[in-house]
């Protein structure tokens, strides 16, 4: 920081610990508008296990007691875990989800092959948010432009 009142001298701006501006928090909650792709993702990969009911119904075994209650058990737990999102753990919760849902090929392969789907989309979403938070850290996003005064 310069003596001359804690500003650099050319530019106005207050200097970090390295000499260059310090990055503005944004003035909103990037992270918001990211929960609710996670939540959303979670509700439409709730519809679509629930949908597989009647292809493991028509095709192979038929549906069981077992693997009724699994499909069931686990679109219950993609609902509720969509109006969880704003935890700290909510991504363990998604991804561990993606694990019990993949495991689901033992009841029938059709949905196995969902969970490789869904598995493929949150790979996406964590390529997201590794990006988000890199221009977050940068001062890139668009909520953390230096405005002109006026």
């Amino acid at each position: 920081m310069s003596p001359a009142g804690g500003e650099s001298g050319a530019t106005g701006e207050p200097e970090g610990d390295d000499g260059a501006p310090p990055v503005a928090p944004p003035t909103t909650d990037p992270w918001k508008g990211f929960r609710g792709v996670m939540a959303g993702t979670l509700v439409l990969e709730a519809i679509v296990v629930l949908l597989a009911l009647p292809v493991v119904a028509d095709v192979g075994g038929g549906v069981t007691w077992a693997s009724g209650v699994y499909i069931v058990v686990l679109a219950v737990l993609m609902f509720l875990g969509a109006g969880l999102q704003g935890r700290p753990w909510a991504l363990a919760y998604d991804l561990g989800l993606q694990v019990l849902l993949i495991a689901g090929a033992i009841f029938h392969l059709s949905i196995g092959v969902i969970g490789i789907v869904f598995a493929v989309v949150w790979g996406f979403i964590l390529v997201l948010r590794h990006d988000v938070k890199r221009r977050m850290e940068a001062g890139l996003l668009p909520s953390q432009r230096v405005r002109p005064p006026g």
